[in-house]
């Protein structure tokens, strides 16, 4: 029960974040990287769980998907927009360094849910694998954006 409500409590979190990120334009690109974080995530985020890395034994909608649906659908994508945000004039070092800083955060989240609550299993996953699979996924998709023709401006 504890961690059921802990999940509607990152839920109701992710949608005050994610409707509070959209307060000002670009919103075709802030809901561009929200969207091609989410894709991008699910589809890690089956593979991890299929092979048995980790479990989520707690989950909101655990008789249909095995995988975080929070977290791959809500937080990690709203924790996208937040990061294209604030690399939006950064170069590579930016993008790169940003990228760490915000693993790191849901890095150390996850690492404190695993140990102290039944939310999600390490099986043969680590944090560091959470961290560098973050970290990678952040600037893959900053670079997919940056470079799609028509949607980042110079300002």
């Amino acid at each position: 029960m504890f961690e059921k409500a802990i999940l509607w409590l990152l839920v109701f979190l992710g949608i005050g974040l994610f409707i509070f990120s959209l307060r000002k334009p670009p919103l075709k690109e802030w809901l561009l990287f929200f969207l091609l974080t989410g894709y991008f995530s699910s589809i890690i985020g089956v593979i991890v769980v299929e092979e048995g890395m980790l479990t989520y034994p707690v989950n909101l909608f655990n008789r249909h998907f095995d995988s975080s649906l929070t977290y791959e659908y809500v937080l990690f994508p709203v924790l996208g927009i937040y990061y294209y945000q604030s690399t939006f004039r950064s170069g590579w070092v930016g993008y790169v360094g940003k990228a760490a800083i915000y693993s790191a955060i849901i890095t150390i989240l996850e690492f404190f849910l695993e140990k102290y609550t039944d939310l999600i299993h390490y099986e043969s996953w680590t944090w560091w694998y959470t961290f560098l699979s973050t970290l990678l996924l952040l600037v893959m998709i900053r670079v997919i954006v940056k470079y799609l023709p028509g949607v980042e401006r110079q300002r």
